[in-house]
């Protein structure tokens, strides 16, 4: 049984209500059932959590799936303060000894001191920004991807910790431009990224 931690980062706040992650977090539970070979265990920041208990789900996972809104070209404050308290209090148990360097040469191996080696993880971001404003000349993001530009400090998080990125998946105009129609394609590509990602071979 391969086994997988969500954790959904759709905060309720102001107008947003969080409801297309949590639709990717039910997603995940019609699709990582026992048949398929699967555990499943989920955190909705929204809802109390015990720090101790997440890091046992962090340890318990082979992989750990994180799904979140960007708001203002970051993830939301609650998900931010729930991986700063987890990441923080995870340290020398299990989930990283250090950040690497040694005393005799600190200037190198930054970053190497990580535990969960072995471990993958895959992202999903949800965008009211276009695709279009990530990869058109001239365009707000230029030509930079959400996993290049947005994203690369959360890579680097999960790298110091020593887990593997699996192929991320980002959803845009989730907010602006997005009707039921649109909502059934988004929730179709996410199903088929599911079967690519986690069964290759079906």
């Amino acid at each position: 049984m391969k086994k997988i931690f969500v954790i959904n980062g759709g905060k309720i706040f102001a107008h947003s209500n969080g409801q297309f992650n949590k639709t990717l977090l039910e997603i995940d539970q019609s699709f990582f059932t026992k048949d398929k070979g699967f555990k499943l265990q989920f955190t909705d920041i929204n809802n109390p959590y015990d720090i101790e208990e997440e890091i046992g789900k962090f340890l318990w996972a082979d992989i750990i799936i994180y799904h979140f809104p960007a708001w203002w070209m970051g993830m939301p404050y609650a998900l931010k303060e729930y991986l700063d308290k987890v990441l923080t209090a995870g340290h020398r148990k299990g989930m990283y000894y250090s950040d690497g360097r040694k005393a005799e040469n600190p200037n190198i191996n930054y970053g190497t001191g990580g535990l969960m080696h072995g471990r993958k993880y895959m992202v999903t971001t949800t965008w009211n920004a276009p695709e279009t404003a990530f990869t058109l000349p001239g365009e707000f993001f230029k030509e930079t991807s959400v996993d290049d530009g947005i994203l690369f400090g959360f890579h680097r998080m999960n790298e110091f910790i020593a887990l593997e990125a699996l192929e991320s998946i980002h959803f845009h105009d989730v907010e602006k431009n997005n009707g039921p129609e649109q909502i059934e394609i988004h929730k179709s590509n996410y199903s088929n990224h599911l079967k690519k990602v986690f069964l290759p071979e079906s």
